[in-house]
């Protein structure tokens, strides 16, 4: 069974393009989409991902704050924290929210791939 990711970001866009790369080059699935950190509370338990990619800035509830309530409710999932505004948290803040790695959104794509595969796994990397 594929690995499961959980894409939360409020740009739908945003999702979507993570999604296609994600899916187009690895054995993985995007199991559910949510706009923002309350969302994503409400929705992890019922799909238990086996990743969790994160946006910083959003409404309702950041992503520090989302990391650190998905972390206590799913403490084995990983957190990666994609976000423009990487500089805005500190090694530190995103370790106490249970976040594994930040991910600029300016940088390349494979950068996102590769910190996936460090957390679940090699399953098969498609050739670009």
């Amino acid at each position: 069974m594929p690995k499961q990711i959980f894409i939360v970001d409020d740009s739908r866009i945003v999702r979507r393009l993570v999604r296609n790369y994600v899916e187009s080059r690895l054995d993985y699935i995007v199991c559910t989409e949510a706009e923002d950190g309350l969302e994503a509370v409400g929705r992890a338990g019922e799909v238990k991902p086996d990743l969790i990619l994160l946006d910083l800035v959003m409404p309702r509830m950041n992503g520090l704050e989302a990391a650190a309530a998905l972390h206590s409710m799913l403490p084995k999932v990983p957190i990666i924290l994609f976000t423009l505004h990487e500089g805005v948290v500190s090694k530190r803040q995103a370790q106490a929210a249970g976040i594994r790695a930040v991910v600029s959104k300016t940088d390349r794509m494979d950068n996102l791939i590769e910190e996936i595969l460090n957390f679940v796994g090699v399953a098969r990397a498609a050739t670009a």
